[in-house]
C-alpha cells in the first residue's frame, strides 16, 4: 500500500494504513531505545496558529530524531500581522520545507493548506474538527496497555462537541471494533452526523450517557475547552459538573487505564495522577514515536 501524502483527517485512513503507521511506530520506538536512526536530510515546517506545548515540542522533537531541520514560525511575528493572507504564508513556507506541520483555530484550514502545497501537509489539529496524530497516539497507547482494540469497552468522556482529538479517535475506535461509550454533559455531545457515520460504516457498539462507565477498559477524559465556547460563564459550570477523582475510582476495574490528551485541569485533580490507573503522561510520551512514524510516512510519499 502507497504511502499517505498528507494526513489530514482520520476520515482519511484505511485499516492498513493505520496498521502500518503503527508498525513503523513500534519500529521508532525500537530505534530511539538503540539510537539507531538514519539522519534524513529534510526541512519540517511548524507552523502553528494558536498555542500548544505537547503538541508542537513532540512535533519538533520527531522531525528531530529523524534528522531533519526545524523551520519555526511565530504568527505574532510574521508578516500576517503585516496582512499577508493565511493562503500566501502557505505558500511560502512551501517553498521553503520539505513537510508542513500545520495547527489552525479553525476547522478546514489544514485542508485548505494540503490543496496549496506541493509537499505533505500533517494536521496538527485544525479547530474543533480533527486532530488524526492524536488519535494515532491514543490507538498506539490502548494496543500497548491492552494488546488490542477489538471488543474493549473505551468511554470516551468530557467536552465531546468541542474536542478535535475525541472525533479522530472515535473514527478510529469505530473503525477497529471497540465498544464505545460516548459520555458528555448536556449539550456537549458528539456531532450527531459523525455518530451516524461512524455507525454506518462500522457497526460498532456504541453506548451513550451522562456519567463515565465504571465498567470500562480505558476511560478516555478530556477538559472542557473553555476557548471554544461564547460564555465562559457556560464552561466554567460543565467543567465543575463532570470530574474524575480518587472518589470516582472506587468501583472501577482494577486494570482501568485513564487516558488524557492534556493539558488536563480541573477535570482530573492532581491526587488522580499517583493512581496506577493514570496512564496519560505514558501516552504522552508514545508521541514522539508515532509522529517519527508519520512524518517518516508522508516524507516517502
Amino acid at each position: 500500500m502507497a504511502a499517505l501524502r498528507d494526513l489530514i483527517s482520520a476520515q482519511q485512513l484505511q485499516k492498513n494504513d493505520v496498521e502500518r503507521i503503527l508498525s513503523s511506530s513500534k519500529k521508532m520506538e525500537k530505534k530511539l531505545a538503540e539510537k539507531s536512526i538514519r539522519p534524513r536530510n529534510k526541512i519540517a515546517a511548524t507552523l502553528f496558529f494558536e498555542p500548544s506545548t505537547r503538541t508542537h515540542s513532540s512535533f519538533a522533537a520527531a522531525a528531530m530524531r529523524l534528522g531533519c531541520s526545524i523551520l519555526p514560525f511565530n504568527v505574532s511575528n510574521s508578516s500576517m500581522a503585516k496582512g499577508e493572507t493565511f493562503e500566501d504564508t502557505i505558500r511560502m513556507f512551501d517553498t521553503y520545507a520539505d513537510v508542513l506541520v500545520l495547527r489552525h483555530p479553525q476547522a478546514g484550514f489544514a485542508q485548505i493548506a494540503a490543496d496549496i502545497a506541493t509537499h505533505p501537509v500533517v494536521n496538527a489539529g485544525d479547530g474543533g474538527n480533527e486532530h488524526p496524530t492524536q488519535a494515532l497516539i491514543d490507538i498506539y497507547t490502548i494496543l500497548s496497555l491492552k494488546k488490542k482494540i477489538k471488543g474493549l469497552n473505551i468511554t470516551l468522556a468530557g467536552d465531546l462537541r468541542h474536542a478535535r482529538a475525541m472525533r479522530s479517535l472515535f473514527y478510529l475506535l469505530g473503525m477497529l471494533g471497540a465498544n464505545i461509550t460516548l459520555a458528555s454533559p448536556q449539550g456537549l455531545e458528539m456531532e450527531s452526523s459523525l455518530v451516524r457515520k461512524v455507525d454506518e460504516k462500522f457497526s460498532p457498539q456504541i453506548n451513550f450517557s451522562r456519567v463515565p462507565s465504571k465498567e470500562s477498559d480505558v476511560l478516555y477524559v478530556c477538559r472542557i475547552q473553555k476557548e471554544r465556547f461564547a460564555s465562559p460563564a457556560a464552561a466554567e459550570a460543565a467543567q465543575d459538573a463532570f470530574r474524575i477523582d480518587s472518589s470516582f475510582l472506587q468501583g472501577a476495574k482494577k486494570d482501568l487505564a485513564i487516558l488524557h490528551p492534556l493539558p488536563k485541569h480541573l477535570e482530573i485533580p492532581p491526587e488522580v495522577d499517583a493512581s496506577p490507573h493514570a496512564k496519560y503522561f505514558k501516552q504522552a510520551k508514545y508521541a514522539v514515536p508515532v509522529r517519527m512514524a508519520v512524518l517518516n510516512e508522508v516524507l516517502s510519499f
